[in-house]
């Protein structure tokens, strides 16, 4: 039964996430004599706007896209990780979401990097990518925090990093991941936003992040996927648990400020906003009602994820709200 729901989540996810026959990217270079103790890699131009890194990684041949800052911005860049879903890929993350069109200009010092999750083959179930954040990763034995650990020390070899200002975005498993480097990589990483993602039962079970952390979640009330009320046979936990979790550790007020909206295309918005928490930070969920597992843009549910992310991590650093 589990791998049957299983197998379900690999097909929606993938098509979720962008991914089609035409975005698939070509395998590492199985040649490559990289290793990540030395923290060296290749790197090679894609098209006029970003590169493939390939680098060894524990073993595994990994890579990720990386967009550079505009030639014109000045200063230490901010960096944004966007994490693909499961069994779908970096390239099809970079051009479902376009976040690209707001980190590429001179006036936003920004790189935008979309790692490659490693494939998966456990007595569980399969893929050709995930993120190991728990629930149905359990078997994955892939090291994803130290491989997004390493992509921050390669980038910090090639460019001059505000390393006050790392975020982690991802769509479905990605979002998961993005908990995952929240309670796992706090002391690097200083907001993050879930799309249709999650926490599984691992991750929140183990969670110590060092800081108060900035939390934006999207999630649409008919997610089958990633379902908003969690899943406890494969160990999603509930939007609500989640919410209730970051509340807490950031000891934010009790009762949060509700907003709704409502679009012309039938489609409506509560906006949950937990204030008062430490470091004048907030914890902010989206709930789309009659959304489904998705990447919400402004022409068919009325908001735009990316823009939402955008405007949430250009509000904090890891110390907290920007002044």
């Amino acid at each position: 039964m589990h791998k049957l729901y299983l197998l379900s989540i690999f097909l929606v996810v993938s098509c979720g996430g962008g991914g089609s026959s035409s975005s698939v990217e070509t395998p590492p270079n199985n040649n490559s004599n990289n290793n990540s103790n030395s923290l060296s890699e290749t790197c090679q131009q894609q098209q006029i706007n970003f590169k493939r890194c390939d680098f060894k990684h524990k073993g595994l041949d990994r890579y990720y896209l990386i967009q550079s800052p505009h030639p014109e911005a000045t200063g230490p860049s901010s960096v944004i990780f966007n994490l693909h879903g499961y069994g779908s890929n970096a390239l099809a993350q970079m051009e479902y979401t376009g976040l690209n069109n707001y980190t590429n200009t001179k006036e936003n010092n920004f790189i935008l990097i979309h790692p490659q999750g490693a494939p998966l083959n456990t007595p569980l179930t399969s893929s050709a990518s995930h993120w190991n954040s728990g629930a149905w990763t359990i078997g994955s034995n892939v090291d994803d925090v130290d491989f997004i650990d390493t992509i921050i020390k390669l980038i910090s070899q090639k460019y001059d990093i505000n390393m006050n200002r790392i975020y982690s975005t991802g769509m479905s498993n990605g979002g998961f991941m993005s908990y995952h480097l929240a309670c796992n990589l706090s002391f690097k990483i200083a907001a993050i936003a879930s799309v249709t993602g999650s926490m599984s039962r691992e991750t929140l079970g183990s969670c110590d992040p060092s800081h108060a952390t900035p939390i934006l979640q999207i999630h649409g009330s008919i997610d089958g996927i990633v379902p908003f009320d969690g899943n406890s046979a494969i160990g999603m936990e509930s939007i609500p648990d989640v919410m209730e979790y970051w509340k807490s550790y950031n000891s934010c007020s009790s009762e949060p400020i509700k907003i709704e909206d409502f679009f012309e295309n039938g489609y409506s918005v509560e906006h949950l906003v937990y204030k008062n928490c430490l470091n004048d930070i907030q914890v902010e969920l989206q709930k789309i009602n009659g959304m489904w597992h998705t990447w919400p843009r402004e022409d068919n549910f009325g908001i735009s994820a990316s823009r939402l992310i955008w405007d949430f991590f250009n509000t904090y650093d890891i110390n907290g709200r920007i002044n």
